[in-house]
């Protein structure tokens, strides 16, 4: 079977979990984009703003009136998910945007992925991974040449507090990091800013010391915590560790934009 035929034969029996499709995204990538959430993430970030991402499987939660339940997920084929993004087409070529997979985590159904990734290829549309990098190799290695840009999560190096605020080590995630790095791929860092946990003086000298010492990635996206997705735990009944956490200041986001900047790195907020 020639490959064309064979790849249309699998993307028509290849199906996942999604739990969103945003359209018009502006932060997640460059120009304008259409965001899709695949769902099951391996991490428990205390301050995990799309909680219903971390299930992989599709699950019930109260709506807001909490007098009966809603499901967050569906499983879709490859053809239901490229024919949303097909809707979008005028508005990639206008801003030189695309598609970015986040979640959840992506790599957790690493064949869809592979999959989507095909058919926005086939489609020569620009393709963004939202990753934390906690894979296998072997799983970054099935899609990395399909994926334009990386935005990769880092929180942490010191690896204790990474598996106290994160459920995992960070050892894969730096290591993964490495690895996309000496191939030169096009990577940007993107830094959470958790006040108190992920923006103390330690862990900011910690993050610049280890990425000195990549090829490639000189780009950091900060992006502040925030609040929007508090009503999330309560309808997931969760646990939200965070509860009476503040955003952090302006002037703090300033000084950390600073210190960056003069560590030779682009640093901006959001992306």
């Amino acid at each position: 079977m020639e490959a064309s035929r064979k790849f249309e034969v699998m993307k028509t029996k290849s199906k996942g979990v999604i739990f969103d499709i945003k359209k018009y995204a502006l932060h997640d990538g460059p120009g304008i984009r259409t965001t899709v959430f695949l769902k099951g993430c391996p991490l428990n970030c205390w301050w995990c703003h799309n909680p219903e991402g971390q299930n992989p499987e599709p699950e019930r939660i109260w709506n807001n009136q909490n007098t009966q339940r809603e499901i967050i997920g569906r499983e879709v084929s490859v053809d239901e998910v490229m024919a949303e993004i097909e809707k979008d087409l005028i508005f990639y070529d206008e801003s030189n945007g695309g598609v970015t997979f986040s979640g959840g985590e992506p790599l957790m159904q690493p064949v869809f992925l592979d999959h989507l990734l095909i058919a926005c290829q086939e489609q020569d549309l620009s393709t963004t991974l939202d990753t934390c990098g906690y894979a296998s190799w072997e799983t970054i290695e099935r899609i990395k040449e399909k994926v334009d840009i990386f935005l990769y999560d880092l929180k942490m190096i010191d690896d204790t507090k990474h598996k106290k605020y994160t459920g995992v080590s960070v050892v894969p995630i730096l290591s993964n990091l490495k690895k996309l790095d000496l191939e030169g791929k096009n990577i940007i860092i993107r830094l959470p800013v958790i006040s108190g946990i992920t923006d103390t003086e330690e862990n900011i000298s910690q993050l610049i010391k280890w990425t000195s010492h990549l090829q490639i990635v000189k780009e950091i996206n900060l992006l502040p915590f925030h609040k929007s997705g508090f009503s999330k735990y309560i309808k997931l009944n969760r646990e939200n560790k965070l509860l009476d956490l503040d955003p952090p200041s302006q002037e703090r986001l300033d000084q950390l934009l600073d210190t960056f900047r003069s560590n030779g790195f682009t640093a901006t907020i959001g992306g």
